[in-house]
């Protein structure tokens, strides 16, 4: 695989030309930060602190302020963290450590790459979403989310005096922000633009169930508050859907962009190139596999799905047993007491089979495909319960950092855990893992081409659609348009399912020549508790910390 130095570069700036101050520093930070060199670990973290309480913008009339003059004029302090950053001395430190300078290094990266090309404030109409109903199952929003958002999951019905004044505080930066909004977006991404006006559309509905609420529509000042922000939303869509008219624009940021943005921020150390060719050989060896397994078990009944709610939650039941108990007995990974509740607030519901999206449709023969994806709420409730001892990694990192590590992890255990026994009892349910296999490399692979300017999103779409097995992608478009949609808006996450599990394989590949090498034996848990331990870090980083080897990080360009 032709793949790239550029990571290598950055970890031997990391030792060699970071060890000191910067000679390109300008005069101005040099007059700031001269003579200053700092080797402990604790300015790391100061720094780190610092630059958190920088990343989060000023207020323009109560909203967060994304105005192009604000931006200016708040860059100098942005560089002036950056060289900070680069005056920390890391010599000596634990590798673990220098795993932290490297994940706030990628952060300030994603800073400058939206500044620069993003821009999501100015491109992107869905960046104006405020009001999520729900949790995402990753450790923040997928996509680019501003900073004022309100997230009614949080909110305990009906509300105590104290949430009651918090709501309205947080309904309160809706107007404020859609006004700047139409003050913001000047970009012509013409995809982007029309999608994103449906993620408008639904918060209208969204407040409008609110405020229908029992408890809230007798609150009049809460009520008017609400009404205030759906007419604010309202006018909005409006002002979108006249402004669509004029966007002819591609949405994608281009390969290079994307190959700087993959190594730079998200640490993965791939190029747009590499990714098409790995999703290439994953979705060939997902349509191979499934056709084996469809021929070793073509003797066997067919899967029945669940055709009652009754049917379906005596399945789900079950397959949440079965999959904590497979866990703990064949010591997989330590199961925490956190597990078994964090997963059973996900188990689904009995969905009629003309409304089955893809998801669905395999979860109503057998939900443990899924609820191995489902590892997602066991990180989560981790992060609850036992959030990491380091500053840097304790929440969830910025620019969806994260993907490789946690939608790449969920991704890999749903193979792992079918190879390592989870459907002895039932050999057709393996053919459900390769379906979703294959839908991931398809959707992830039209993603790519969508972000190269090579195909509108709606063809991106036709890939994810057309080689996905069964036609499970044609029988609800809702799934199709958002996932397409999110991909476009986040570059790099279509693709972190299958390149995170690859990343991941690797990682394991190596954890485990090493301890053979030691003469160690290899035990799977201690994979596991390892990598959870290490937190929801890009899969290059744990990879490093786990092993104590960077040579994954060391290919040449030949």
């Amino acid at each position: 695989m032709k793949t790239t130095t550029v990571l290598l570069s950055l970890l031997l700036t990391l030792f060699l030309s970071c060890q000191t101050n910067t000679k390109e520093t300008t005069s101005e930070t040099q007059t700031k930060e001269e003579n200053f060199t700092s080797n402990e670990y604790r300015d790391l973290v100061t720094l780190f602190k610092d630059w958190r309480t920088f990343e989060k913008p000023p207020l323009l009339d109560g909203a967060p302020d994304y105005t192009a003059a604000t931006f200016e004029k708040r860059l100098p302090k942005f560089k002036e963290l950056q060289s900070g950053l680069h005056a920390i001395d890391t010599t000596h430190w634990p590798i673990e450590h220098q795993v932290d300078w490297m994940i706030v290094w990628a952060e300030m990266n994603g800073y400058d790459f939206n500044h620069r090309i993003l821009q999501p404030w100015t491109r992107d109409p869905a960046f104006y979403k405020s009001v999520w109903s729900y949790r995402s199952d990753v450790p923040a929003h997928e996509g680019p989310t501003h900073h004022g958002t309100t997230e009614l999951w949080t909110y305990t019905f009906p509300l105590s005096t104290t949430e009651r004044s918090r709501l309205i505080k947080d309904l309160k930066t809706i107007t404020p922000l859609n006004k700047q909004a139409t003050e913001n977006l000047t970009g012509n991404a013409k995809d982007l633009w029309i999608t994103g006006i449906r993620d408008i559309e639904n918060q209208s509905v969204v407040l409008t169930n609110l405020k229908k609420q029992t408890n809230i529509k007798e609150d009049t000042e809460l009520v008017s508050v609400i009404e205030e922000a759906i007419t604010s939303t309202n006018d909005l869509v409006s002002w979108l859907q006249k402004q669509s008219e004029s966007k002819t624009g591609p949405s994608g940021i281009g390969k290079e962009n994307y190959t700087w943005y993959l190594q730079n921020v998200h640490l993965v150390p791939l190029t747009w190139e590499d990714e098409v060719m790995i999703l290439k050989r994953e979705l060939a060896r997902a349509w191979t596999s499934l056709k084996l397994e469809e021929h070793r078990n073509r003797k066997l009944p067919e899967l029945v799905d669940a055709n009652s709610p009754e049917a379906y939650n005596k399945m789900a039941d079950e397959a949440a047993k079965s999959l904590i108990t497979f866990l703990d007995q064949e010591d997989i990974v330590t199961v925490k007491p956190y597990f078994d509740p964090a997963l059973r607030e996900h188990l689904g519901e009995f969905i009629p089979k003309e409304k089955r999206n893809f998801f669905t449709i395999g979860e109503h023969y057998d939900p443990r495909p899924l609820y191995s994806h489902f590892y997602h709420w066991f990180e989560l409730a981790r992060m609850d319960n036992e959030p990491h001892k380091s500053e840097i990694r304790k929440g969830p990192l910025l620019y969806n950092i994260f993907d490789s590590r946690n939608e790449g992890t969920a991704t890999a255990v749903e193979e792992l855990f079918m190879q390592a026994g989870l459907y002895d009892d039932s050999p057709r349910s393996k053919e459900i893992v390769y379906i979703m296999i294959a839908q991931r490399a398809a959707r992830g692979l039209g993603s790519l081409y969508a972000h190269a300017n090579e195909m509108t999103m709606e063809e991106a779409g036709g890939i994810h659609s057309e080689y996905t097995p069964r036609g499970w992608m044609k029988t609800e478009k809702e799934l199709l348009i958002f996932e397409q949609h999110l991909y476009l808006r986040q570059p790099g996450y279509g693709t972190s399912y299958i390149t995170g599990k690859y990343l991941l394989e690797n990682a394991f590949a190596d954890y485990a020549r090493i301890q053979e090498s030691q003469n160690k034996p290899f035990i799977l848990k201690d994979f596991f508790d390892t990598l959870n331990s290490i937190g929801n870090i890009p899969v290059s980083l744990t990879h490093w910390q786990m092993t104590g080897s960077d040579d994954h990080l060391k290919f040449s360009n030949n």
